[in-house]
């Protein structure tokens, strides 16, 4: 039946195929026909609202399944506004507000190495993020005043500290804890724009907690005391800050700058950056300075 077909062209082939199905089953033809038509119509009507929308609102996480999140990194990410939300909003001295909903995302994470000689200053090197999925900070909120000097916004909670690990240029791993804890962040002016700049020092909890144990079992309240086989060596310095565990607090220093705002939605977006220490092992480690920037959203309720 299909013999010397190769000599015909190719649009002639496909109309005698066509033609030799409805000639088989025309009503089962047509209807796949029919279906076939309806897709590519509704293909292209998404296609161009989604080309003309131009991403006028910000990401909605909130229409989006457990299937269409898991496993793909999207709950990490924080929603964003487009580059041509621009606004400003008045706020009235003596009244109420909050920033809820509170997103930080780091992109990258740089750590300040040794110098090379004593006339260098130590740099920053930037280090690979190891923590998958799990290293932004959400539903952060807090209060926000209208003071004389300025704006003030104080952090209350939210999922506000993520430990994370980043892998360095030579092959060390440095550990801490990327925290927004008790945040207390002064701006100035009297409203909150895209020229808006917040900084502020916050709280960096611990990398380890108090029940973790070492390799030699030992810990802050549970564990061994000191590693058992070398208890007469107890003197030497280095062997003391390992047997005696603390739980180490740090302080750091965050700048947040507000590049998009949507004043009828009350929406921000910007970038922030970070300065804090890294984790020290519980006091047996030195610490260095990390700097982590990133991406950031939020939005502006009264209370």
């Amino acid at each position: 039946m299909y013999e010397g077909v190769a000599s015909y062209p190719a649009h002639v082939v496909f109309g005698c195929t066509i033609g030799h199905m409805l000639s088989l089953h025309p009503m089962r033809s047509l209807r796949k026909l029919f279906q076939a038509a309806i897709a590519l119509c509704l293909a292209a009507c998404l296609t161009l609202l989604t080309a003309c929308s131009g991403g006028a609102k910000a990401i909605d996480r909130a229409d989006l399944t457990y299937e269409d999140i898991h496993n793909t990194g999207l709950a990490n990410d924080c929603a964003t506004l487009p580059e041509s939300a621009r606004g400003t909003i008045s706020l009235e001295a003596g009244s109420r507000y909050q920033l809820k909903e509170m997103c930080f995302h780091p992109s990258t994470v740089a750590v300040k190495g040794e110098p090379a000689n004593k006339r260098q200053e130590a740099q920053f090197v930037d280090g690979r993020i190891l923590t998958r999925y799990t290293s932004s900070l959400d539903s952060v909120y807090g209060d926000l005043t209208v003071e004389e000097t300025g704006l003030r916004f104080k952090e209350l909670g939210g999922i506000d500290f993520q430990p994370i690990t980043v892998l360095l240029p030579g092959g060390e791993e440095v550990p801490f804890t990327f925290s927004s804890k008790l945040l207390d962040a002064t701006a100035e002016g009297a409203n909150l724009s895209t020229s808006t700049d917040f900084e502020g020092p916050y709280r960096t909890p611990s990398y380890r907690t108090s029940n973790f144990l070492d390799p030699k079992g030992r810990g802050l309240t549970t564990g061994y005391s000191s590693a058992m086989g070398l208890v007469p060596a107890g003197d030497d310095v280095e062997l003391r800050k390992e047997n005696v565990k603390r739980y180490v607090d740090g302080s750091g220093t965050m700048n947040f700058s507000i590049t998009r705002l949507d004043a009828q939605t009350g929406e921000f977006a910007g970038v922030f950056t970070a300065i804090q220490p890294s984790d020290t092992d519980m006091g047996t480690k030195k610490v260095v300075d990390v700097k982590v920037s990133g991406e950031l959203y939020g939005r502006l309720e009264k209370a």
